[in-house]
């Protein structure tokens, strides 16, 4: 293939702009194993302790933005990494997690009890919505174009921190890398406090780090 020609050809160049998806920190129902959905829960000491940990990290990448969640578990984890940087946090209810309608409060057990067939259908990967509530694409369909436009503000080379949740991440994710709906349950589920990272690349966005607790370092390899 000659130089100028094949599918970049003529294509602008990247702006290399980066995305750190950050999910909150522990709640006192993610311990007792319960569906949160868009139930507004706080941070336990240990999730503030997490905030602050993970904050001191994310402050070295010189984040240029914050956008987070509305819920209180996101908007806390979020001004933790405000008080570090000097940045604003915008919060758009975009980003909340799937609405879980009633499995919401639930333990796994219980709804595999009172929601047995869907919970089964749920678990074979078929697309539910979790007791009435949301469609995974429905989160994606929301919560991307929020991460996308507040993307599209940073200068070049910049970096923006997303603080949601773990569903809404996952989703987000899935939807910004042009992945099949079918495809996203792929993405194993980020811990408390931990994130994932797309950085911007001539064909789009790129999974650099997923579920990380430590710095991104720089990809050094024959195929990229």
């Amino acid at each position: 293939m000659t130089a100028g020609t094949g599918a970049a050809a003529g294509a602008p160049a990247p702006r290399e702009r980066r995305i750190v998806l950050w999910r909150h920190g522990q709640t006192a129902w993610n311990v007792e194993g319960r569906f949160q959905g868009t139930t507004d829960i706080e941070l336990t000491e240990t999730g503030v302790r997490q905030a602050r940990r993970a904050a001191r990290r994310l402050a070295q990448l010189k984040p240029h933005a914050i956008v987070a969640s509305d819920l209180r578990r996101a908007a806390a984890t979020a001004a933790e990494l405000a008080a570090l940087t000097g940045l604003d946090v915008v919060h758009d209810a975009g980003l909340r997690e799937t609405y879980a309608g009633d499995w919401q409060g639930l333990t796994h057990t219980e709804i595999s009890e009172r929601h047995g067939e869907e919970y089964l259908a749920w678990k074979r990967g078929e697309p539910v919505r979790r007791g009435g509530g949301e469609l995974e694409t429905e989160v994606a369909d929301r919560a991307a174009p929020v991460v996308l436009r507040h993307a599209d503000t940073l200068p070049d080379g910049g970096t923006l921190v997303v603080v949601s949740h773990g569903g809404a991440i996952r989703t987000t994710i899935g939807r910004l890398l042009g992945l099949e709906a079918r495809h996203w349950e792929g993405l194993g589920g980020l811990a408390n406090c931990f994130w994932s990272v797309l950085a911007e690349g001539i064909r789009g966005w790129r999974l650099m780090e997923h579920n990380a607790g430590s710095l991104p370092e720089p990809a050094l390899g024959d195929d990229d």
